[in-house]
């Protein structure tokens, strides 16, 4: 499953991309210094953007851990969303591609094929929520795979289709009524390592 992904936007862009859906971001803590990133993974700290208490209209951008701590204290950094409805503690990833990892073609490689998903301009989704151990934190959902992830993995993240985002940070939006795979050609796929 999903344990890296990558961000290589700004958040004045991020910002821009949200305007344009009539949705404003509000920086309540500051606006985040956004370095492009390669590989974010389990316990870094990513950016999420998620509902002000309140404001239809309105978005906050925060930086938060990506996984909490699971019963067995292993992180839970991807979260099933079938037969979930999540109706609090929504909020958006900012990603622009993912990873997934599969056996290597070469026999003689030691370690995987890395394999990176990208869909312009698109985030991925995810809840948070807030622990004890180590504050507020997110995960990415889970589904079973769409055709462009199924020849690489068993299940994949949820994405989001742009038209979505607003409907997916309220909260009175049914979360199932949002969360579909993507049609076959919608991500593309290269092997970078």
């Amino acid at each position: 499953m999903c344990n890296d992904y990558r961000l290589m936007v700004d958040a004045d862009s991020i910002a821009k991309d949200f305007a344009d859906l009539k949705i404003k971001i509000r920086f309540g803590e500051g606006i985040p210094n956004l370095e492009a990133r390669e590989d974010i993974k389990i316990t870094d700290v990513g950016p999420i953007v998620r509902t002000i208490d309140g404001a239809g209209d309105e978005a906050e951008l925060v930086q938060r851990r990506w996984s909490w701590p699971g019963p067995n204290k292993r992180p839970v950094y991807n979260f099933r969303s079938e037969g979930r409805e999540f109706t609090s503690n929504r909020c958006l990833i900012i990603a622009d591609g993912f990873y997934e990892f599969t056996d290597p073609k070469d026999p003689k490689k030691k370690r995987k094929d890395k394999w990176l998903f990208t869909k312009k301009d698109e985030p991925i989704f995810c809840i948070w929520r807030d622990t004890p151990e180590v504050g507020q934190a997110f995960t990415m959902l889970t589904m079973a795979p769409g055709p462009d992830i199924a020849p690489y993995h068993d299940r994949q993240i949820v994405i989001l289709e742009r038209n979505a985002w607003a409907g997916w940070l309220d909260p009175t939006v049914s979360a199932k009524s949002l969360i579909r795979p993507l049609p076959a050609g919608t991500l593309a796929v290269e092997q970078v390592g």
